[in-house]
């Protein structure tokens, strides 16, 4: 509850999103939106808790206790270095904090490193959007065991400042968990432009006869389009793969849990804690909370129905996948049944292509009969090292 009350009244401050869209996204009503304001600009976090809480550093006594700062610190991140510890002993305005050289030199001191870590460390080339929920990357880091089950955890990342959207401990891969979790972020942080997804089930594939599945015909009807992943190039979502590196690093490899609800507890904690406190590297150790917006376009309450120009030739997709055409049959898939599709020309005589909402979705080839799904569009911009530092 606490976390979700910083999120809020961190969005709410930024004054991107209306008070009262903000406060339906959270399930609150305005008045207690304000509340939450007003408490936050009186108190600070301190504020938003439903009990008293003593702050955790005496700004009195930090000169003299520095070193036993940053060992607090590393202990309470074993996996943040010197430059990430030094950065947030600063944000928390300590005074005299030491610089990150200094902070890694105690770190050693006091057999706090790891000597292979800084091998893993080298420069290397960033790629990103250029403005937040332009582009989200989204993929299910590998399940492990619970006493009771099994968890996959569903991560949901934005592109242009690795804000964390969401770590959903969910109990399968399934369309329909995907589709529940996915419609909860939206209601919160409004929709992006596209999403970037892995190749195969639910998501669907960039190079092969499934390419489209139900939940991307979903986000296609919500506007939302969706990207694929080259095969057997993970560095296409470098992000996703760096976060999933530093969730198991800083949040699995230390735990174990009883169940879903466990561990969805203390993915929101880290969750938190990684978006509003951890020094990002590649965002010059500024947080990834310092830099998101949450998008203008908001969840719609029911689906509309595809609209379609008066010239477009407009044809329903059949149960089996199968749309007619100029008396053919062409063979689109399934995860379009019951959906309309417009038929256009292109400059080709012979050669037309099918649209769904406002996506070119496959073309049909008249003259030797041949029906060509579209292939969605493969993000290739994503090239980092493997080893890339957060």
């Amino acid at each position: 509850m606490l976390e979700q009350r910083g999120e809020f009244v961190r969005l709410a401050s930024s004054g991107r999103i209306a008070m009262s869209e903000l406060c339906r996204r959270f399930g609150i009503s305005r008045q207690t939106g304000y509340r939450l304001l007003r408490r936050f600009e009186a108190d600070g976090e301190a504020g938003l808790s439903d009990r008293s809480r003593r702050p955790h550093t005496s700004p009195r006594r930090v000169a003299a206790g520095m070193e036993a700062q940053v060992l607090a610190m590393r202990e309470q991140h074993p996996a943040w270095g010197g430059r990430k510890i030094a950065r947030r002993l600063r944000d928390l305005e300590l005074a005299e904090v030491p610089v990150a050289s200094t902070v890694t030199e105690i770190l050693r001191r006091h057999d706090r490193l790891d000597p292979s870590e800084s091998a893993r460390h080298r420069p290397f080339h960033r790629f990103e959007r250029s403005r937040p929920n332009e582009l989200w990357q989204m993929d299910f880091k590998g399940h492990f065991a619970l006493d009771r089950g099994r968890c996959h955890p569903l991560t949901v990342l934005d592109d242009h400042c690795r804000y964390s959207l969401g770590v959903r401990a969910c109990g399968d891969e399934q369309d329909r968990t995907v589709r529940g979790e996915l419609t909860r972020l939206f209601q919160r942080y409004g929709l992006p432009e596209m999403m970037l997804a892995d190749n195969g089930s639910p998501w669907g594939s960039g190079h092969s006869a499934a390419r489209y599945t139900a939940l991307g015909v979903w986000l296609m009807q919500l506007g939302i389009e969706l990207r694929h992943g080259r095969p057997r190039h993970p560095q296409t979502q470098g992000k996703e793969e760096r976060f999933h590196r530093t969730l198991d690093r800083e949040v699995l490899q230390h735990n174990r849990f009883a169940d879903l609800a466990a561990c969805q507890a203390a993915f929101d904690h880290w969750r938190r804690i990684y978006n509003e406190e951890r020094p990002h590297e590649a965002l010059g150790l500024a947080v990834p909370a310092s830099r998101y917006q949450p998008s203008a376009r908001s969840l719609p309450e029911r689906l509309a129905a595809a609209e379609y120009a008066e010239s477009d030739e407009v044809r329903r997709v059949s149960s089996d996948g199968y749309v007619r055409f100029r008396g053919r049959q062409h063979k689109m898939s399934q995860a379009f049944a019951g959906h309309h599709v417009a038929i256009r020309p292109t400059q080709l005589d012979g050669l037309w292509t099918i649209y769904f909402s406002r996506f070119a979705v496959g073309q049909i080839d008249l003259r030797d009969d041949k029906t060509q799904m579209q292939q969605p569009v493969t993000h290739v911009s994503e090239q980092v090292s493997p080893l890339s530092p957060v």
